[in-house]
């Protein structure tokens, strides 16, 4: 079994329910959004009109570890924090208000529909018996969004064959 099939396999199990994937599928690109927003402060100056802040660098580190993964979901992945950095950027460029409203608006209503998702799962998130789900859950919404665009049934059918009773 690949580590790629293993890790949304042990994600997936906390995420039977329709309406708590449904939920993590706006929740968790909210939270990168937020995240994206709030990390694009203090933009530092690297050379002439050339600024890096600290989301740029959490995204090269973050797209590396899912290109690792999987190369078509890390490449998906890869483009929308470069997106999320960009906006990121942008944002943080305004007034501090706006960047702490959109951070933290975005942040909080992603992590709010996290918790209704569980709720109608009945049952805790995965980060709570395993950290590394924080990384794995971005991973599983583009996997999500693949299957039912009919895309990688490969990967989906090794991650049914996981949960099948033996």
């Amino acid at each position: 079994m690949s580590r790629l099939v293993r890790q949304l396999s042990a994600y997936a199990e906390y995420h039977r329910n329709g309406h708590n994937v449904a939920t993590h599928m706006v929740g968790i690109p909210l939270i990168l959004f937020g995240i994206g927003v709030l990390l694009s402060r203090p933009a530092i100056a690297v050379g002439e009109g050339m600024v890096v802040t600290p989301m740029m660098v959490v995204a090269v580190i973050a797209a590396i570890g899912y290109l690792r993964l999987d190369l078509m979901f890390g490449a998906v992945l890869a483009a929308f924090l470069a997106i999320v950095s960009w906006a990121g950027f942008g944002i943080a460029s305004g007034s501090t208000g706006a960047w702490l409203a959109v951070g933290l608006g975005s942040f909080v209503v992603g992590w709010t529909l996290q918790f209704v998702g569980h709720y109608f799962e009945g049952r805790k998130p995965a980060f709570v018996d395993d950290l590394s789900s924080l990384f794995v859950g971005p991973l599983f919404v583009v996997a999500e969004a693949a299957f039912m665009l009919g895309l990688r049934q490969p990967v989906r059918q090794a991650m049914e064959a996981v949960h099948r009773p033996a």
